[in-house]
């Protein structure tokens, strides 16, 4: 078997392998995309404007905010400012992603950053704490299915919106967040990684109750990071993360 036939065939074994892990992302953010797609049609989108928010902004909490911020008629600049700091969290994630992709051309970075999300940077953070390469195949296999369907959710709602039942009553909502609290404890064997966690929720709380929404997400963030520059890995902690890289 030739190389070139080798590494196909590892290309499309890692898309698969990426894939799979997008399927659960998929069932719990959709109820997510079609919510959006049915409030962008109440905000007055056209489907088609609905579908282009989520093929070009793709970020699920930013897309609700901007389409809540635009039924208010605030100025433009306000808005792409909110949406920034709901999105702020994506440049911190950016910065950890570089590190595992450096082997990655230049034009599959700039694609790969464009499908970066939440579930997308721990999957990926993950997979490079084990010891193991973070492929563009892999990445993308992760990223497609949860892009694709993300859109085809937001054409949906903004369709149908009317027909779709009320998230709240079925608990449908709650999906993500369930979802996400499992990407954070998924990261709970790193050191420091307890009081950086109740650092950053009391902060966005107390952010929350006092300067509003979406800002309490960038404030939480920040200090969460401001504490884990401050506070020093004990060497028990280094070693114990030395131990289990030449474990891995």
């Amino acid at each position: 078997m030739s190389s070139e036939a080798i590494s196909e065939g590892a290309r499309a074994s890692g898309f698969w392998r990426g894939f799979q892990m997008g399927v659960p992302i998929v069932v719990a953010s959709a109820p997510f995309g079609l919510l959006f797609g049915a409030l962008a049609a109440e905000q007055g989108f056209s489907v088609f404007e609905a579908v282009l928010m989520s093929a070009t902004v793709y970020a699920g909490a930013s897309q609700m905010v901007g389409i809540e911020l635009f039924g208010q008629k605030l100025a433009p600049a306000l808005i792409v400012f909110s949406i920034f700091a709901v999105n702020f969290r994506h440049v911190l994630y950016s910065a950890a992603l570089g590190r595992r992709i450096r082997h990655w051309p230049l034009a599959q970075k700039a694609i790969g950053f464009f499908f970066l999300t939440d579930p997308q940077y721990a999957g990926a953070e993950a997979k490079g704490e084990r010891g193991e390469d973070v492929s563009f195949a892999w990445y993308m296999g992760m990223a497609l299915p949860v892009y694709v369907c993300w859109v085809a959710e937001a054409a949906l709602g903004a369709q149908f919106g009317k027909l779709i039942p009320d998230t709240h009553a079925f608990g449908l909502d709650f999906l993500l967040p369930i979802y996400f609290l499992g990407l954070v404890m998924g990261f709970r064997k790193r050191p420091l990684w307890l009081p950086i966690v109740i650092t950053s929720a009391i902060v966005s709380i107390i952010a929350y109750k006092t300067v509003g929404s979406p800002w309490h997400v960038s404030i939480g963030a920040v200090a969460g990071i401001l504490l884990a520059a401050v506070m020093p890995i004990k060497k028990s902690d280094q070693s114990e993360t030395s131990e289990r890289s030449e474990t891995l």
